[in-house]
């Protein structure tokens, strides 16, 4: 495949996904680039939410898309924030200003727990057009824990919280090689390409 559109409007994932797609020589385009608004998120698992952004996109570029839905998921709280991980603390303001509400309101939920415990979960969803009967899906998980201080000032979203106890750090003291080695949307899509190779 030598153009794909990526279902999202998030300079993070932008990014980590073009370091990892470029070089196995695929022209990655943006959804902003094009013009295309973000597609609505109301499904209940991240599958369907990436399922659902791959075939807005798909539909209204006319190329194939690649989307992904992904949240962190905290052990004590059942799973949350889950799908709901990007407007854990509401959508209202700029991606930096809801990063770090979002940080705030976790580390605040997590903090009658002694169990820190958390994931990184991603669905990565891509789809050759928008009615594509066959969308091809890849799965990710990362573990770690939420610590209560913020280290690091790479990446993005939940990273700065999000501790690796056999590294030492936090996402966000990661390198992005080391990072997408490691991560969940790093091995979602490894996974994704992997079932990209068997088709002609």
């Amino acid at each position: 495949m030598k153009k794909l559109v990526i279902a999202s409007s998030n300079a993070g994932k932008l990014r980590e996904i073009r370091a990892m797609l470029e070089p196995l020589g695929c022209e990655v385009l943006s959804q902003a680039g094009l013009g295309i608004a973000d597609a609505e998120e109301p499904h209940l698992t991240f599958i369907e939410n990436a399922l659902a952004k791959a075939r807005h996109v798909a539909e209204r570029s006319g190329l194939p898309a690649l989307a992904d839905d992904s949240g962190v998921c905290a052990l004590a709280l059942g799973g949350e924030p889950g799908v709901h991980s990007a407007r854990y603390a509401g959508d209202s303001a700029s991606r930096e200003e809801r990063d770090a509400r979002n940080n705030a309101k976790l580390v605040a939920a997590l903090a009658a727990f002694s169990d820190q415990r958390a994931y990184y979960y991603c669905a990565m969803v891509l789809v050759h057009h928008a009615a594509d009967p066959q969308p091809l899906i890849g799965e990710g998980y990362w573990w770690g824990e939420i610590r209560a201080e913020a280290r690091g000032r790479n990446g993005f979203g939940y990273d700065p919280h999000f501790y690796l106890p056999e590294l030492g750090n936090t996402a966000a003291e990661l390198d992005s090689e080391t990072k997408n080695r490691l991560s969940h949307r790093g091995r979602a899509l490894r996974q994704l390409v992997e079932k990209l190779r068997s088709f002609p």
